[in-house]
């Protein structure tokens, strides 16, 4: 956390840009997540960040589903190897989804909306990086 902050959710105007560039084409989101020890509900209900985070992941599992989103690569944190040692997260994973309209449809369904009061309870820090796919090549600059 070099900033000193902590990010569970994007702001007004990175939203508003994130919805000015629609393009065709499928976008991929990476997903970096450190949890909470407890869940942060705001009527004090007893549960883990990892018990929060399962019940987000389950109730939105469907929507993602439904809307042809998938994970297309998941991992677990072994090491830092350049950055700050204390930046480690418990999930990450790339989700991809059809289009940009797609990830707008699904932060849209009330359905997902209702999941991600767990997410929040749960999460501590987190990332959201949108990418977009380019050929794979020989070198790392290809």
């Amino acid at each position: 956390m070099e900033d000193g902050q902590f990010h569970t959710s994007f702001s007004k105007e990175t939203w508003a840009t994130f919805k000015a560039h629609l393009r065709p084409g499928p976008i991929q989101m990476l997903n970096l997540i450190r949890l909470r020890a407890r869940a942060e509900y705001p009527d004090g209900r007893a549960s883990t960040g990892a018990e929060a985070y399962r019940i987000y992941s389950d109730l939105s599992a469907p929507v993602f589903q439904a809307l042809d989103g998938k994970i297309i690569w998941r991992g677990g944190h072994e090491l830092t190897m350049v950055g700050p040692q204390s930046e480690t997260w418990d999930i990450a994973f790339i989700a991809e989804y059809p289009s940009v309209q797609v990830f707008l449809d699904m932060m849209r369904n009330e359905t997902y909306r209702d999941a991600m009061k767990h997410r929040q309870a749960g999460v501590l820090d987190s990332r959201l990086v949108r990418f977009a796919s380019r050929e794979n090549g020989l070198s790392f600059a290809d």
